[in-house]
């Protein structure tokens, strides 16, 4: 300890009066000083310090042999691989950025929001990313950035950054591919997503994706051009979600303001099995109700369990593209929701399961007669 004290004592009188060489020759000395030794935390932070002022008069080039070797090590200073990941060369903050693990996340997301596409690209391919880096990504990122970060299995997406990639992948088949092969995408999304692949994107799919090929293959097709699967990927989110639904509705605890609670925070997977178990119907025709361009089968179902109009609204907000509707259109569907009469439709589901059999997996648009 005695000696790593008089070492950084002397490092940082060489940082005072030396010239690049001896400067050089000191980082070098610092780093396997450091890499080789065993300190703490405190101590990792002081070497941190004298090696990032060295690194200031080093070149570019030195500053980069830095940077990857400290990249790999685990007791890399926290300051020093913040100032070397922030640096505007790639050469520099690139091994940082993509494979230091001492790299916090707020370093990552301020990079993420002000540096360069190759920055952003060397983060994207980072072992582990998490949903804060990724929302940035999504959206910021150029289309080499979105590929990358969507086909990076140690990535995290939010609901929102989903919704991005979604949105993102229309016309390009490398994102479609990739979002389509994630075990973690959303139900729902998943069926956005296979509604607006091409063909050739959907056969690799189920190439490489053996056990979601016949889900794809159920995909119906309506004269608008919309898909719709009756299946989408069998995540552990989903089941999740099944089990700890059905254990409420088992304890009779599956209540209206339940579904309020699930479609508020967005619970997709929760809602759908939810409005399955009450009215009931087969989870695949509630989850197409609910993504329905034409809005009427969510008022039926929520009319038939005689759900309130907030309840109603939050269903609508759940299933609408980015959560969104206009003040207009939420005008129309309240007027049209409070003309609806609950006993005409629980008639209306009544006998859509009745004729299931015949109707297939077309949704059921007919209008119950009005109170």
């Amino acid at each position: 300890m005695a000696e790593a004290a008089s070492l950084l004592h002397d490092l940082d009188e060489a940082v005072a009066r030396g010239n690049p060489e001896s400067c050089v020759r000191a980082i070098w000395h610092a780093t396997d000083l450091l890499i080789a030794g065993s300190y703490s935390e405190d101590q990792i932070w002081t070497f941190g310090e004298i090696i990032g002022r060295l690194a200031q008069e080093i070149e570019t080039t030195a500053r980069a042999q830095l940077a990857t070797k400290l990249a790999a090590s685990s007791k890399a200073p926290y300051n020093l691989t913040s100032q070397l990941a922030s640096d505007d060369c790639i050469d520099v903050a690139g091994p940082i950025l993509k494979d230091s693990e001492r790299l916090n996340a707020e370093t990552l997301i301020a990079c993420a929001k002000t540096k360069s596409q190759e920055h952003l690209l060397a983060i994207s391919k980072r072992r582990s990313v998490p949903e804060a880096v990724t929302d940035v990504l999504v959206i910021r990122g150029a289309k080499e950035v979105v590929a990358s970060v969507a086909a990076n299995g140690g990535a995290s997406f939010s609901k929102s950054g989903f919704l991005h990639l979604v949105r993102r992948s229309e016309g390009d088949s490398i994102l479609a591919e990739s979002l389509g092969l994630r075990r973690d995408i959303p139900r729902h999304l998943f069926h956005q997503l296979i509604a607006k692949a091409s063909e050739e994107v959907r056969q690799k799919l189920e190439r490489e994706r053996p056990d979601i090929g016949p889900q794809i293959h159920r995909m119906v097709v309506d004269v608008t051009g919309t898909v719709h699967a009756r299946f989408g990927p069998a995540s552990r989110d989903y089941f999740t979600a099944k089990r700890a639904v059905a254990k409420l509705h088992e304890r009779g605890e599956l209540t209206e303001d339940k579904v309020f609670e699930f479609a508020h925070s967005l619970k997709f997977n929760e809602t759908a099995v939810a409005l399955s178990l009450l009215c009931p119907l087969p989870v695949d025709i509630v989850e197409r109700a609910l993504i329905e361009k034409d809005r009427e089968p969510v008022l039926i179902l929520s009319k038939s369990l005689d759900f309130c109009w907030p309840t109603t609204m939050a269903l609508l907000f759940l299933g609408a593209p980015n959560y969104r509707i206009t003040a207009g259109e939420l005008d129309r569907l309240k007027l049209h929701f409070n003309r609806l009469d609950v006993a005409a439709c629980r008639g209306v589901i009544v006998l859509y399961r009745s004729r299931k059999q015949e109707c297939g997996s077309r949704p059921f648009h007919a209008s119950p007669n009005q109170a």
